[in-house]
């Protein structure tokens, strides 16, 4: 049993993954069917459902190249999640902070990932604004990216003892 376990380390976090990736998904359908391209629909005074598509990255980053850009992010996705996957499996058990993390980049990762692949462009639709000041929009696979990027940097900072 304990070399069974060692072999699939922290794999069983991966239900945060499959998580993420049905909660994205599913609400990326829900706002392209709900909701009118690029017209904002007023939840909170700071807070719009906005449907924009992201052919690029992060802010729109190469969103106006000619296509190409879609398979370049698609294959950083594929490697950095086999990464992850490999990562995962080589957590010991005390390192559950660690695990969920990376499981929250995974399933983002994914589950834009599908979108890139299926669409072209990644689906966003939560917009923050402030005044007339527009925040680039996001998904649920965006803040599970950006929750666990930040998991990370905390787990740097203040696990010195496992870095070593």
């Amino acid at each position: 049993m304990a070399l069974w376990h060692k072999k699939i380390g922290m794999m069983p976090w991966l239900w945060v993954s499959a998580v993420i990736i049905a909660l994205d998904l599913y609400t990326k359908h829900l706002a392209s069917s709900m909701l009118v391209y690029a017209t904002p629909v007023k939840v909170l005074p700071v807070f719009n459902l906005t449907l924009l598509h992201n052919p690029g990255a992060a802010f729109s980053f190469l969103g106006d190249a000619d296509g190409w850009q879609r398979w370049l992010f698609s294959g950083i996705a594929i490697v950095v999640s086999g990464f992850l996957i490999v990562w995962l499996k080589q957590l010991r058990n005390h390192q559950t902070w660690l695990a969920i993390a990376l499981a929250l980049i995974l399933g983002g990762a994914l589950g834009n990932l599908y979108d890139r692949l299926t669409l072209g462009y990644v689906v966003d639709f939560l917009h923050f604004h402030w005044n007339e000041s527009y925040f680039p929009a996001f998904n649920i696979a965006d803040s599970a990216i950006t929750v666990g990027a930040g998991m990370l940097i905390i787990d740097a900072v203040f696990n010195k003892e496992e870095a070593k």
